[in-house]
């Protein structure tokens, strides 16, 4: 049995497409009534594609010939009824289900379809391995839809499903070039679609397979009849419906339908389990907006689709019990259901449009996903540098990630690109701007995938060009030209922009950088450590006594006497044109993240950067002045991610003191949910919990099913990396801390509730009973000397 988290039904269904697919390879997703939507498998995003026929049916025969053909969908949404030739929903003339539920804990999805007039109840049970620690477990190009049917009269019954899928190769959502498309049969129970009009070159180019598994009375089309007004439909309905199999068609469609049925014999009150395996395989994956071929790592492991499905196979039972464990044992754990859901349900963005990993296995990023093309290229580095979800979970991607940042997007001056470009042998450094905070927070992330790991090669190996890296603050016209510990200059960040002058949230990351750096220098005995030390001091100091305004962190804008006196490589584009008078400034501003770099500290050990009655009195400040309940008194003039009565968030920005600059940075009356992810994480590392948890149940009340997708929580595109700032949530409450040179693990849980704790190294997970203080690994092998529970060492057995 499945573990659930969520359950879903009636209108919170409407929005719910739950990605099915593995790391870097894409996918498809289950929507809320067990359609198959957003097929986004062919190298970019596909918001609302779907081939033109795709679905699963249902047939059922008792020995006295009572016939019932069903899809396996539940029902329309109203908003799906009305278009302009009548309803324009997926699959809307076929039979359905009359009730749906949607039980789900990522990344397992079970659509529970009831209908009283049918003698079966149907449970959908759909996902994709997901393992953390085991990267190429959780990377398979495969979805598997699983359908368990009841009988539940008192007769058997003879019950057939069918999967039928358009050949839509080379079509892809926004690109059409499908053009000679066929079908053949694939042993011993699929169809393999395959193209020969398609171009071998073209992204587009690819193969798609469909089987089941372990069939008892398997029949296959390899093509439907070529009729006009609908009738091909018609013709397979009427053959399926007949006699729970299907005949062969021949077809000249350039976009031959494949289909495969398997037909079996259900005793009273018994359970059947129909498994269909789809498959596929597109490796043409070109760069980020030009048209480099770069690859996909998972099509190099695979010579077609049902290749990958053979291999797939015989592994399935095992990577669905890893599968569970993992999903078990977080679930289980005593943290508040709506941070378990926030945590979880964004891990799905690691399988999504916005990450690839190229063949030789590299992992990168968009920021997100657009419609139909990536948002905003090249593992934007002030973008990931919240999310939390790589490093605890797989710390080989958060590890490749640290190598291309710094042995490839970092110059010999320092500057480290802040959007890597590919090939990377050839464009790494291309976008020839740094961002403050992006550069800053790559060194803390270093640092802690060096703790994590235990990995002195790869901190050997980086720490030439993070020293460069952290150098390049003090370069003529720079960051922190006269070292005094205060980021003056021109800061590109995150908020698109520079801000100029002392900020907190540069301020912040700079201090934390500091640290880290301090730390590593130690041990790798590099006296940069003194001048860190001494640099951290003075600065943390300084914005204690200069910054803090009482109640919170302001910005102090000090703009330079001319553009020439601004380093190279430190503006970019979008920020204000006359950076003697600058304009899209923070100012005295409240800033959602302006403790960003004390948050990610106490995540990774690094301690408290500022005094600590200044920042619990910032976050306090922060959720007083940038909380809302109820949007519609809300002035926003950009981009809209929470609305109405009932909805409350945390805006980007607020001016409880006036003086807010004519035109303040873009951002600053919207809302973004990874911004409210991590001061929810900085609320809970400074003792206020209940404030910390009602700001991630604030977020997963807006992704609620009907108004937004559970699974996409977005910012600039769907599936957003920095909302998997999620995780840091799961860190904080439990105390997690892990050492992986000492082998010392530390739990100091910060929710009351908090005995049975889940753990990830990234290369480790398991569970820690804080009662009976047994430690259990699921996963790995991590080296633990001993364990500490609120700072008092416990006896291992």
């Amino acid at each position: 049995m499945w573990p659930t988290l969520r359950t879903y039904t009636g209108r919170n269904l409407r929005r719910i497409a739950l990605p099915l697919g593995g790391i870097g390879t894409g996918t498809v997703s289950l929507g809320g009534r067990g359609n198959l939507r957003d097929w986004e498998i062919v190298n970019r995003p596909a918001k609302g594609f779907h081939p033109g026929t795709a679905f699963f049916a249902l047939r059922t025969e008792s020995p006295s010939g009572a016939v019932t053909a069903r899809a396996l969908e539940g029902p329309l949404d109203l908003s799906e009824y009305e278009g302009a030739h009548g309803s324009g929903a997926q699959n809307h003339g076929l039979p359905r289900f009359r009730d749906a539920t949607f039980a789900t804990a990522y990344p397992f999805g079970r659509l529970e379809l009831r209908d009283g007039d049918a003698p079966v109840e149907v449970d959908l049970e759909a996902f994709n391995p997901f393992v953390p620690t085991d990267v190429e477990a959780s990377s398979w190009p495969v979805a598997v839809l699983r359908f368990a049917v009841t009988n539940r009269g008192p007769e058997p019954l003879t019950v057939s499903i069918a999967g039928a899928l358009q050949n839509f190769i080379g079509r892809d959502g926004r690109t059409d070039v499908a053009a000679g498309n066929y079908n053949t049969l694939a042993d011993p129970s699929g169809v393999l679609l395959r193209s020969r009009g398609v171009d071998p070159g073209a992204e587009q180019y690819g193969s798609i397979a469909l089987a089941v598994l372990d069939g008892q009375d398997v029949t296959r089309r390899t093509g439907w009849a070529d009729r006009t007004w609908g009738d091909s439909l018609l013709d397979f309905w009427d053959d399926f419906s007949a006699d729970g199999r299907l005949d062969e068609r021949v077809s000249e469609s350039a976009t031959p339908v494949a289909s495969v049925a398997d037909r079996r014999a259900v005793a009273a009150g018994a359970t059947e389990r129909f498994t269909f395996l789809l498959g596929w395989h597109f490796p043409n994956r070109r760069g980020w907006e030009n048209p480099d071929f770069v690859g996909n790592h998972y099509t190099t492991l695979y010579a077609d689709a049902w290749d990958a499905l053979t291999r797939f196979a015989p592994r399935l039972d095992e990577l669905e019990r890893r599968t569970v464990r993992f999903v078990d044992a977080f679930v289980s754990s005593d943290l508040p259901d709506a941070v378990k859901e926030a945590a979880l349900f964004n891990l799905s963005t690691l399988r999504t449009q916005t990450v690839f990993r190229t063949p030789d296995g590299r992992f990168f990023g968009w920021e997100g996903c657009s419609d139909h093309e990536g948002s905003c290229m090249g593992t934007c580095t002030h973008v990931w540098n919240y999310e939390q979800a790589t490093p605890y979970l797989f710390g080989e991607i958060a590890r490749s990630m640290r190598e291309i940042e710094f042995a490839h997007a970092t110059g010999p001056d320092g500057l480290m690109s802040f959007r890597v470009g590919l090939p990377l042998d050839t464009k790494a450094r291309n976008w020839t701007v740094a961002a403050a905070d992006g550069q800053l927070g790559c060194l803390v992330k270093l640092y802690r995938e060096w703790r994590l790991s235990g990995d002195d090669e790869l901190l050997r190996s980086l720490w030439p060009a993070a020293r460069r890296a952290l150098e390049f603050c003090w370069i003529p016209g720079g960051w922190d030209a006269d070292r005094d510990g205060v980021m003056e200059g021109c800061q590109h960040n995150t908020m698109d922009v520079e801000y100029y002058g002392p900020n907190p949230q540069m301020q912040s990351w700079y201090l934390a950088a500091l640290r880290a750096c301090e730390e590593m220098a130690t041990y790798l005995g590099d006296d940069l450590a003194g001048e860190c030390r001494k640099l951290f001091a003075s600065g943390s100091a300084w914005m204690d006594e200069h910054l803090f305004n009482g109640e919170y962190y302001r910005h102090e804008i000090r703009p330079p006497a001319s553009a020439d006196d601004i380093a190279p490589g430190l503006r970019e584009q979008a920020g204000a044109p006359d950076p003697t008078h600058p304009v899209l400034q923070l100012g005295d501003g409240c800033l959602v993240d302006q403790l960003v770099g004390q948050h990610l500290a106490r995540l990774t050990q690094l301690g408290s950067l500022l005094n600590e009655e200044h920042v619990a009195t910032t976050l306090r400040s922060i959720v007083r002045y940038n909380r809302l309940s109820g949007f519609t008194g809300h002035f926003n003039h950009m981009r809209s991610y929470v609305l109405g009565a009932d909805e409350s968030a945390v805006l980007m920005c607020s001016y409880p003191r006036g003086n807010r600059p004519e035109r303040p940075f873009p951002y600053f009356t919207e809302v973004m949910t990874g911004f409210e992810h991590i001061l929810a994480v900085g609320l809970m590392s400074e003792g206020m919990i209940d404030e910390g948890i009602q700001l991630v149940t604030d977020i997963r009340h807006r992704y609620d099913g009907e108004r937004r997708n559970p699974y996409d929580e977005a910012e600039c595109g769907h599936h957003y990396a920095r909302a998997m700032a999620s995780w840091g949530a799961v860190i904080q409450l439990t105390g997690f801390g892990y050492d992986a040179h000492t082998g010392v693990m530390r739990f100091t849980p910060h929710h009351p509730d908090v005995r049975r704790v889940f753990w990830s190294t990234g290369d480790a997970y398991g569970t820690f009973d804080t009662g009976t203080h047994t430690l259990q690994v699921h996963e790995g092998d991590p080296h633990v000397t001993s364990i500490y529970l609120n700072n008092l060492q416990i006896k291992l057995d």
